[in-house]
């Protein structure tokens, strides 16, 4: 008769040290997040040494055998655990049956600016966590060098952030806490151009596209999706920029006006590079 496995108690301490992390306050205190679902967690085994420990259902860890192989070679502490225990620490409705404790991972921006970006998403006050994950997925997507987010943004190691981003919290280079102004400043520095997207914006990207102006180093101020960017904060930018609505659509949503104006210049870049 095969053994059954051994499973963690829900006392234990690593569980309930699991389970603050769901605050914000413990998360920094500790300087770790919590990583849910199959993307997430093999991105994070991934990640060099990031994922610290992994909890898992038996079933998870059946059917989910070469993750948990990898967080073992990366040096993770696997811990098998019932459903009541993963539904714990979870911070979803429905668990995945694998949640993994990681290391904060952010960049410094002093060290995004030395690798000299082409293409930067700025989120200067970005409040709601799902946007902003889903923005870093778009920014990853594209080929973003790096997501910065300002003093005002939502925290990067939000639960919700993290599930938006499906895995890339762990592709690129995040800095956070950046004031607005200190942030364009240094990427002025650079030489990067900077464009702030609003709907009420000037210019229109089509004609910035049109026009050849756009094949540059640029980063991308994105604002707060109920009240766009202050006036303070596009006088920063070198032009304000609207995507512009061709159907009846009465706007774009953050993260949709992102995917957009991130492709455009990611796109605009490419054309520029083979010419």
């Amino acid at each position: 008769m095969v053994a059954a496995p051994e499973l963690i108690s829900s006392k234990s301490p690593r569980v309930s040290a699991a389970r603050r992390l769901a605050k914000r306050n413990f998360r920094g205190k500790e300087r770790l997040f919590l990583a849910e679902g199959p993307q997430a967690v093999r991105e994070a085994a991934g990640h060099g040494k990031t994922l610290v420990e992994l909890f898992a259902t038996v079933d998870a860890a059946e059917r989910y055998a070469d993750i948990v192989g990898e967080a073992r070679e990366a040096g993770a502490r696997v811990h098998l655990a019932d459903d009541d225990v993963i539904a714990d620490i979870s911070t979803t409705v429905t668990p995945q049956g694998l949640v993994g404790v990681c290391r904060f991972l952010d960049t410094p921006f002093e060290q995004i600016l030395a690798a000299r970006p082409r293409l930067v998403a700025v989120l200067a006050n970005v409040r709601d966590p799902g946007n902003a994950g889903t923005v870093l997925r778009c920014a990853d997507a594209a080929g973003a060098d790096a997501v910065i987010l300002t003093d005002g943004s939502v925290d990067l190691y939000n639960p919700k952030s993290v599930r938006a981003s499906v895995g890339s919290h762990f592709h690129l280079p995040v800095a956070v806490g950046v004031p607005v102004e200190e942030a364009v400043a240094g990427l002025k520095a650079a030489g990067v151009r900077i464009l702030a997207a609003d709907g009420s914006g000037a210019d229109d990207l089509d004609t910035e596209l049109d026009q050849g102006t756009m094949g540059t180093p640029t980063a991308w101020i994105f604002g707060n999706e109920a009240w766009g960017l202050p006036e303070e904060t596009r006088a920063l930018a070198d032009a304000v920029v609207r995507v512009p609505i061709h159907g009846r659509a009465e706007s774009l949503n953050l993260a949709t006006a992102a995917a957009v104006c991130l492709y455009a210049s990611a796109r605009a870049q490419r054309a520029s590079s083979t010419r």
